[in-house]
């Protein structure tokens, strides 16, 4: 995995070196959408599929689409610095996948000063909505929703669950947070006993568990804000003689293969899709805006709910 999204990271580099090499022949530079993305950085698969997805779809457009791409690293200051460049070098829209969800007003404030208009995407921030043009993603809520409705299915309505939650401060985990709580406390016969952040990353995931499974003798379900974290978790309840998928069931958000992999071994139960192929959506939206054109605050994505039962016939059509 480590490999894998260290490539990413790299084929992202190759893209914008070639973008600022090779593109300026094909039309002046005044005609292309010229486009800064400041990405969270390489967290998850699910991550790795996003930044793949605006990457390639931008080198696929070579003569109309210029990319500047900023790997964050999972740090709020580098994503600022991210967009401060993009404003000096006058893009004509800035994309970002906010790490947290405050802390943006003044950075957006200066973009908004410079006429260049911001869309976050996948995650939102807690900023006036003039201080951005859009959202593309996915309603967290609904998937957290989703998720507890799964788990009360699994359990039928009686248990005790863990969650394993996203970074502190995510609109994405402080969304499927609140959409789970909310949904699971139509079942009075389910416990939420335990909550940790395992910070969206698999080895953090398999840390939060390992603690809960030493502390809690009773786990009947877990439920995990990414699929990566529940990765990690399913690891930690093997190596501790539980039983994924049967003795704990599991219900995590995003849809990637790994866990489609982990249903199809019987060790997961339910995946709420969380879908990352945002790249034709999101240039579509800066394409329009930079041609006067109106846009919704919010573009959803497609999303799905899908399950052990059909996770043999389902992996084959996954693309991350």
């Amino acid at each position: 995995m480590k490999k894998a999204m260290v490539f990413l990271v790299v084929l992202s580099l190759v893209f914008t070196a070639a973008f600022a090499e090779g593109t300026s022949e094909k039309a002046p530079a005044n005609q292309k959408l010229v486009v800064g993305f400041a990405q969270i950085g390489q967290e998850s698969g699910w991550r790795g599929a996003e930044t793949t997805s605006i990457t390639f779809h931008a080198a696929q457009n070579l003569d109309t689409i210029q990319l500047h791409f900023a790997d964050a690293q999972q740090k709020q200051e580098n994503q600022i610095k991210a967009v401060r460049s993009f404003i000096q070098m006058g893009v004509d829209v800035i994309g970002l996948a906010p790490v947290v969800e405050t802390g943006w007003e003044t950075v957006l404030g200066e973009a908004k000063e410079a006429e260049i208009p911001v869309i976050f995407v996948d995650r939102m921030a807690n900023v006036p909505d003039d201080l951005y043009a859009s959202f593309i993603g996915s309603d967290f809520i609904d998937e957290g929703q989703k998720a507890a409705a799964e788990m009360i299915r699994l359990l039928n309505g009686k248990g005790k669950v863990v969650m394993l939650e996203g970074t502190v401060g995510a609109s994405a985990a402080i969304d499927r947070q609140k959409g789970f709580l909310e949904g699971i406390a139509k079942a009075p016969g389910i416990t939420v006993i335990a909550r940790q952040s395992g910070d969206f990353t698999r080895s953090k995931g398999k840390e939060v568990m390992e603690s809960f499974l030493k502390s809690y003798p009773q786990i009947d379900g877990a439920y995990a804000d990414n699929d990566d974290m529940m990765l990690g978790a399913i690891e930690a309840m093997k190596e501790a003689g539980k039983k994924p998928g049967s003795q704990i069931k599991t219900v995590s958000v995003d849809g990637v293969k790994g866990i489609f992999e982990a249903m199809v071994a019987g060790e997961a139960n339910v995946t709420v899709e969380c879908n990352p192929l945002l790249g034709p959506q999101f240039f579509q939206a800066a394409a329009d805006l930079k041609a006067g054109k109106s846009i919704p605050k919010w573009i959803k994505s497609n999303e799905d709910v899908y399950r052990q039962e059909t996770a043999a016939s389902d992996l084959p059509t996954r693309l991350y």
